[in-house]
């Protein structure tokens, strides 16, 4: 709780205008953070930019235990419908519809601060997972995307932050168009995909794979997945915005191709799937239930540079 409490007044300090680094006042709110994780077994919060160009406009922090905020979240529930054959039923919080149960959730913030997100495999051999989005919540067009994630480890697994256009209802997909800021499977536990999709250009015609430094497995610690993104330019960056592994260019796109990524607002999904014709299905190895943590949503702009406002 002590974690949870300095998290808070970091966020608020940040929110207040002092994103563009940490006053005096703030170093022993973060420092508290660091004491208290530290003592819980658990990594700190990243540390916010040290940068006047870069405004911290919306931030999630998991700060209240248990249903995940209804004013930036909406719970996408169901089987069948998510494409790529994927295995899981995607449950709501508190959700005793058959095959979920509320008593082994599946999504829920914990009094640790973090979001969790678990794939359960149930006695009748069914998988349950969720997915959340901030579609017609929270939206944005532009600037610095991070999310601090500690992904499962296990064959079968899929764990994915990413982002679709507000657009989707009236164009659909791919028109929509859609930016895969971080995607994991368990069969590649020491790489990460960084992927763009559109009108012209899906599947992995444009997408980047990135390898952990020395080979060690992502699901050993928290790592922040990050998106840099101005008009007709998309880039990822894995733990720090200077270690870009993939940049992709309007200019760029296959001949036929639409960019649809300077025509509007996007919104967050995080979830984590199973199976699917790209992971394939879990194994004998894989362990249940299997866990993604989601320390934070971070969105930071430069109004000065033309970058559209906040979000919605």
């Amino acid at each position: 709780m002590k974690f949870q409490l300095a998290k808070r007044i970091l966020l608020n300090m940040c929110l207040a205008g002092m994103a563009g680094g940490l006053t005096t006042a703030a170093r022993p709110a973060r420092r508290a953070a660091q004491a208290a994780s530290a003592a819980s077994g658990t990594p700190a919060p990243a540390p916010l930019p040290h940068s006047a160009k870069e405004k911290l406009v919306w931030a999630e922090e998991f700060t209240s235990a248990g249903r995940p905020n209804p004013a930036n979240w909406r719970e996408e529930t169901g089987y069948g419908h998510w494409g790529n054959h994927e295995l899981e039923t995607y449950c709501a919080y508190g959700s005793n519809a058959s095959p979920c149960a509320a008593r082994k959730p599946n999504l829920y913030v914990g009094r640790d601060g973090y979001l969790h997100i678990l794939a359960r495999r149930t006695a009748s051999g069914k998988f349950t997972s969720a997915r959340i989005k901030t579609e017609g919540l929270k939206s944005f067009q532009y600037g610095r995307m991070e999310a601090r994630i500690r992904v499962p480890a296990g064959a079968g697994l899929w764990p994915a932050f990413w982002m679709l256009g507000d657009s989707i209802q009236q164009v659909g997909w791919p028109a929509c168009g859609e930016l895969d800021i971080m995607e994991n499977i368990g069969k590649e536990p020491t790489a990460i995909h960084g992927s763009i999709h559109g009108p012209g250009f899906t599947g992995t015609a444009l997408g980047e794979r990135y390898l952990a430094p020395g080979g060690v497995p992502w699901s050993q610690g928290f790592h922040n997945y990050g998106l840099i993104w101005s008009p007709g330019k998309v880039q990822y960056y894995v733990d720090s915005p200077s270690n870009v592994y993939a940049t992709f260019l309007r200019s760029s796109l296959p001949a036929g191709a639409v960019w649809p990524f300077d025509q509007g607002k996007f919104f967050f999904i995080l979830n984590l799937a199973v199976g699917g014709d790209w992971p394939g299905p879990p194994d004998r190895s894989t362990q249940f239930p299997a866990q993604m943590l989601v320390d934070y949503v971070r969105v930071w702009q430069r109004p000065l540079t033309g970058e559209q406002p906040a979000s919605r």
